[in-house]
């Protein structure tokens, strides 16, 4: 049986975290919308993700730093 990795491990993060993924494509220019998305390429798709990843890790460190 398969799971799904995209799934959050709080459940209520899944509204914020769907913000972020519209905040990121817009920075990068990506038009993602609503609903389906399949006119994207796989390389704007993962700059999306890519970026979001990198921001949080970015957000993370400084929080660990004490800033």
């Amino acid at each position: 049986m398969a799971s799904s990795r995209n799934t959050t491990s709080v459940p209520e993060a899944k509204e914020a975290m769907n913000r972020f993924k519209y905040e990121v494509a817009s920075e990068l220019g990506v038009p993602l919308k609503d609903g389906y998305n399949g006119d994207l390429t796989s390389r704007q798709n993962g700059s999306v993700g890519g970026y979001m990843v990198k921001k949080m890790i970015e957000a993370q460190e400084k929080q660990m730093a004490g800033k």
